[in-house]
Order: structure tokens, then C-alpha cells, then sequence
């Protein structure tokens, strides 16, 4: 059947492709100088698996038209639009969750927002590789961006309430090994302990803190004489807490407190940077532990930290106001429990 002029057009692609199809409009001419003949400039509006669905994909794009540059917005342009305007209004610990989540999508950051699929947001979560409450911030973040788009008139449906998280509510898809580390693994750091950033990751396994709540630590949040920090953001209330700082890794706070950097962070680059979790997983952490022959993650230390304590005998309630873990305490603990820094310095050094 004949498309009615300026309707757009379905072409069938060569190759050997999941989605062959493809729904175009003309957006121009050029003449060839050569030639002398008219070359029409197309803008793809979408791939499809049939001839029926690229029908489908051009028929909405003539119920609802837009604009040829809206065409190009990629997922990214779309976050960062609407970032924009979702920040100012959006607590800072949602706003590491939503960065957390956005860095998770890399492989579809510059694909036109329009010509994503549900595939393809399967696939991100798929092999991502991320645990379930990750998961379904990455969720939340596909809904609201596809909520933008629609809102904009760039997109027409919204693929994002298919997304299928609840397969990996019980387990993590493709996770790493998150044991602890063996004493044998702990005495292969030690014997590294003059290498200031193998002091970081002694000071991970004594500390019990997620690696995020390291690497944001402030000097001016770090107390030497009374032993303990403060972490002063975090993504649960239990979060927000004293730290002490055990008498072993004492020294290495000391060196990276006292040392000649500008930067107002504690932990920090060779440049004097503040250090992301990427790059300080990437190109600190990982390293250094390949060197040892030690397969561990970030969340390895604190995991350890927490077996250390428990085979120390501490008993639960100081355990968890170390650790600040999330929804662990009970309103008892919560209320009548105030355990001195002093207290919680003695626990830690019993690891």
C-alpha cells in the first residue's frame, strides 16, 4: 500500500540485524552537483523487528509530530534535561542515588531517546550486574525520564513500566563473591601498610564504612585526639553517625590528615582530587588487590569489618551503631542506647 506524501517511509536495512526495520521521514534535498539530481536527507525515527511495527512507530511520530532536533535528543540529553530540572527540588542523598543509577546506563547514554526499546532497557538491567535496591532505583529513573519525554511530546509510549527487575528481588545478577576477607588476605595488606593507598583499604577493613562514606569524608569531620569521624551524609538515617577509629589504623588517618594536599577531603587523587567510587574502585582498589592475588570488592571490607566484630564477641547493638546499618535497630536500641565514642573506640579495638 502507498504512503500518502510527506507521510514518511519504512526501509528494510542490510545486514544481519535484530531490528531491520526502519521508520524515516524526509527532513531536506541536496542537489548533486555531479548529477544534477535531487538527494532527499532522512531522520530515522525508529528500528523495528517487522515491517508492521516501523508502520506502527511512523504512524504515531504523524499522530503526534515534533520537531526534527527533538529527534536527536539522546538518553543522555534527556537526563541532563531533566536533572535540571528534578535536582534543585530532590534531597542530595536521592541525587547520588539517581547519578548512581544514570552511570549504570553507559551503553545507551547516546542513543536518540526515541529509538530506545524495551530491549535495550532490559538489556542495561540485565547486565548490569547490580543488586536489587539498585535495581529498582534504576527503575524509578527509567520511569521518570520516559515521564519527561512523554510530558515534551518526544517519545509516545512509554516502554519503562515494562522493565522486569523482580527476577533479581532474592539475588544479584552476575554479582561478585562479597566474602570476607581471610586473615591471610588482611595480613597480605598489612605487609603493605607503608603504601598509602593500601592504608586505605586497612582502613576500609577497621572502619566498617561504605567505601562512598570514606572517600566523601572531610577533614573537618575527622577528629584525631578523640579517635572517631563523622559521616554526616548518608542514604539511611542510621547512617548519619560517629566512626571510631581503631588504635592500628590510627597512623594512617594521621598521615593522610597532616599531608601537604589542599583538598579538603581525607582520603583523596595523586592530583589532590576528590576520589569517585569509579575511579577509586577502577584504579586504586582493583590494582592493588590484583597485585596480592585477591578477588574482593569495596563492600568485601565492611563485610569484613562487621565478621570481625561479631567473632570479637561485640555485641549487636554496638555492631550496629558502628556500622549504621540501615533499619537493623530496634526502637529500643534506638532510644536508650547512647554509646560513647569512647565505647565504640574500645569495640573497634578489639578486631
Amino acid at each position: 500500500m502507498r504512503l500518502p506524501n510527506g507521510y514518511g517511509g519504512v526501509v528494510k536495512l542490510s545486514g544481519n540485524r535484530r531490528r531491520p526495520y526502519a521508520a524515516r521521514i524526509t527532513t531536506g534535498w541536496h542537489q548533486d552537483d555531479n548529477t544534477g539530481r535531487k538527494i532527499q536527507h532522512y531522520q530515522i525515527l525508529g528500528y523495528a523487528s517487522t515491517r508492521s511495527e516501523a508502520l506502527q512507530i511512523l504512524a504515531r511520530y504523524n499522530e503526534y509530530p515534533i520537531d526534527g532536533a527533538s529527534l536527536k535528543l539522546t538518553f543522555s540529553d534527556i537526563y541532563q534535561r531533566w536533572s535540571e530540572e528534578k535536582f534543585p527540588t530532590t534531597s542530595e542523598s536521592n541525587i547520588k542515588g539517581y547519578r548512581a543509577a544514570y552511570a549504570i546506563c553507559e551503553d545507551i547514554a547516546d542513543v536518540p531517546f526515541r529509538n530506545l526499546r524495551l530491549d535495550d532497557l532490559q538489556r542495561v538491567v540485565d547486565h548490569c550486574g547490580k543488586n536489587y535496591p539498585t535495581l529498582k532505583k534504576l527503575r524509578v529513573l527509567f520511569n521518570q525520564l520516559y515521564d519527561y519525554a512523554m510530558k515534551h511530546e518526544i517519545v509516545v509510549k512509554d516502554y519503562s513500566e515494562f522493565v522486569n527487575i523482580v527476577k533479581y528481588k532474592d539475588r544479584n545478577p552476575n554479582k561478585a563473591e562479597r566474602d570476607r576477607f581471610s586473615q591471610e588476605e588482611i595480613q597480605m595488606v598489612w605487609e603493605h601498610q607503608n603504601d598509602r593507598y593500601y592504608q586505605t583499604v586497612l582502613m576500609l577493613l577497621y572502619n566498617g564504612v561504605r567505601v562512598s562514606e570514606l572517600l566523601d569524608l572531610k577533614k573537618e569531620h575527622v577528629h584525631l585526639n578523640e579517635q572517631y569521624f563523622d559521616v554526616v551524609d548518608s542514604k539511611t538515617e542510621n547512617g548519619i553517625r560517629k566512626v571510631p577509629i581503631a588504635d592500628k589504623v590510627l597512623p594512617f588517618y594521621e598521615g593522610w590528615y597532616h599531608d601537604c594536599s589542599q583538598c579538603e577531603y581525607l582520603i583523596h587523587t595523586l592530583d589532590s582530587e576528590h576520589f569517585t567510587y569509579h575511579n577509586y574502585y577502577i584504579n586504586i582498589f582493583k590494582p592493588l588487590l590484583h597485585r596480592l592475588g585477591i578477588d574482593r570488592t569495596p563492600h568485601c571490607c565492611r563485610h569484613t569489618t562487621i565478621s570481625m566484630l561479631a567473632d570479637a564477641h561485640v555485641d549487636q547493638t554496638t555492631i550496629k551503631k558502628i556500622v549504621g546499618h540501615s533499619g537493623a535497630m530496634s526502637l529500643t536500641e534506638r532510644v536508650y542506647t547512647h554509646l560513647d565514642v569512647h565505647e565504640l573506640v574500645d569495640a573497634i579495638n578489639q578486631i
